[in-house]
């Protein structure tokens, strides 16, 4: 298909939709049987499972495991074209995407699921010794740090830098950090020990340090402090309320504490894509557009913004997290709008954060 066929203006409606995580693939799934034509764009060929990337990082699950190509997910979709290329820009008064080739897209309706990236809050320079876990890329690096601390470790005689191998830095307590921290545990304490002889695994310190006063900050108390308990009864040492100040190749200073190890993992904050800056919108502090309660972007009706790009509150108030069932819901909500006529705009249609726990704890039970 060339750029002429894809921008040809035709009877049916055309939607882009950017982004193939969860957000951009419920939309596409709920516009089955809707007579539109949609353009799926990614900048990678594959959908990732991202909540099973920390099983990937921990040696669990091997990465086809949990990613799918894009063009086998939609093959039988007649009504869907998937492009590989990336986004550059969005001329909102034309209704064109524009792609880092220097051609552009023309589209009736255009959703932006385009997700997060590591936010290192200022320092850059940390990405170097603290890897974040966003992509299968990440997670493979951050496999191969954890299984080479642990091959270090067995061949030094110096106790201190043998210390200094074993330990390990989860940074920032949200899901991704809860469930990296009590996989690396599982690890050292139950997987690995019979499979070293000048070592004991168990000796393993793995640390989770959250700057706020508890783990999984926008979640319930009572799950709170239920994940809390699970870590510690796993062997997780839980460091709260005192940020970290540096990131270097040995050590993580926390405060004013420098701890000796060998291996960080940064999990702590995330900064929007870019898509702000090409709506030329409002934004949060991450770099989330500001939608309006039916998820469109102000004074732009035929652009939707969803998932981790979206800044949105449910009808309590309450900021939607950042997780899969939360971007399934908004996919599925636009979905559903895009070619009928539009809710009055003081209609919350999103799911609340009672929903997204909710759905959160049946996907847990399921896997």
């Amino acid at each position: 298909m060339t750029p002429t066929d894809l921008n040809k203006v035709g009877d049916r409606h055309h939607v882009v939709v950017v982004g193939g995580g969860f957000g951009g693939i419920q939309c596409i799934k709920s516009l089955k049987r809707a007579n539109v034509r949609i353009t799926l764009i990614d900048q990678r060929n594959h959908h990732l499972f991202q909540p099973l990337l920390y099983q990937v990082a921990t040696t669990i699950l091997a990465p086809s495991e949990i990613a799918w190509p894009l063009r086998q997910v939609f093959r039988d979709r007649k009504d869907v074209t998937t492009l590989l290329a990336t986004v550059a820009g969005v001329h909102h008064q034309n209704k064109r995407v524009l792609l880092s080739d220097d051609t552009s897209i023309h589209y009736d309706t255009l959703v932006l699921a385009t997700g997060a990236r590591h936010s290192y809050f200022g320092h850059p320079e940390w990405e170097q010794n603290a890897p974040g876990l966003k992509t299968l890329e990440d997670a493979t690096t951050i496999r191969r740090c954890i299984l080479s601390a642990f091959e270090a470790a067995e061949r030094t005689d110096d106790p201190e830098l043998q210390r200094a191998h074993l330990t390990f830095a989860v940074i920032g307590a949200g899901p991704t950090g809860v469930e990296l921290a009590g996989i690396i545990a599982e690890l050292s304490h139950r997987i690995l020990p019979r499979e070293f002889r000048r070592i004991d695994t168990n000796t393993a310190r793995i640390l989770l340090i959250e700057a706020g006063p508890k783990v999984l900050p926008t979640f319930p108390q009572t799950l709170s402090d239920y994940a809390a308990r699970a870590l510690s009864k796993l062997g997780v040492e839980i460091l709260l309320g005192d940020p970290v100040t540096a990131c270097h190749a040995t050590a993580v200073e926390v405060g004013e504490t420098i701890i000796p190890c060998e291996t960080i993992i940064w999990a702590a904050g995330v900064q929007a894509s870019p898509a702000a800056n090409w709506l030329q919108a409002d934004h949060d502090r991450a770099g989330r557009v500001l939608v309006r309660p039916d998820l469109t972007v102000p004074r732009h009706d035929e652009i939707f913004v969803i998932g981790d790009t979206a800044s949105v509150n449910d009808a309590h108030d309450n900021h939607v997290p950042g997780i899969a069932p939360a971007a399934k819901q908004m996919g599925a909500h636009v979905g559903g709008l895009c070619c009928r006529d539009r809710p009055t705009a003081d209609i919350v249609a999103v799911c609340t954060l009672q929903d997204v726990v909710n759905a959160a704890q049946v996907q847990r039970r399921s896997s």
